[in-house]
């Protein structure tokens, strides 16, 4: 069983559509082992996205991550990362599938609903930075 982290952005918590993307997700055999809501500050949002910290976007990601709350899960099933990557649809919305998240309830490139791990390596830096052992379903 693998593990990816999944976050609900502050537009999909604000446009309350998080019940629609925890559906989407159980009803493709993803499991939440863990869950919670907060609101990142500007500082936090800068250290979850240090990757990207040389792109020109990373300001604008920063402040919109931190402008409200949004709702972190770990999700676990067979290739997690590939099947929620899957249900997520492409980071730009225009090129993203019919019937996934993002074409379904995307307004824009950053405001694309949802934020998936990329490979494990990522998934295990993710999980860990809002997650302690205590908090994960073992």
């Amino acid at each position: 069983m693998e593990r990816t982290l999944s976050i609900i952005k502050p537009d999909g918590v604000a446009r309350g559509i998080i019940g629609e993307v925890i559906q989407r997700l159980e009803s493709n055999k993803l499991k939440i082992v863990a869950m919670k809501m907060l609101k990142m500050n500007k500082t936090q949002a800068e250290g979850f996205y240090a990757v990207h910290e040389a792109r020109p976007f990373f300001d604008s990601l920063t402040y919109f991550m931190s402008s409200g709350p949004i709702v972190i899960m770990v999700l676990e099933g067979e290739n997690a990362i590939a099947k929620y990557r899957e249900i997520m649809g492409a980071t730009d919305y225009k090129e993203a599938a019919e019937g996934t998240i993002r074409k379904d309830f995307a307004t824009d490139i950053e405001k694309n609903v949802v934020h998936g791990s990329d490979s494990p390596e990522t998934a295990i830096f993710e999980i860990s930075y809002f997650f302690n052992s205590f908090e994960l379903i073992h």
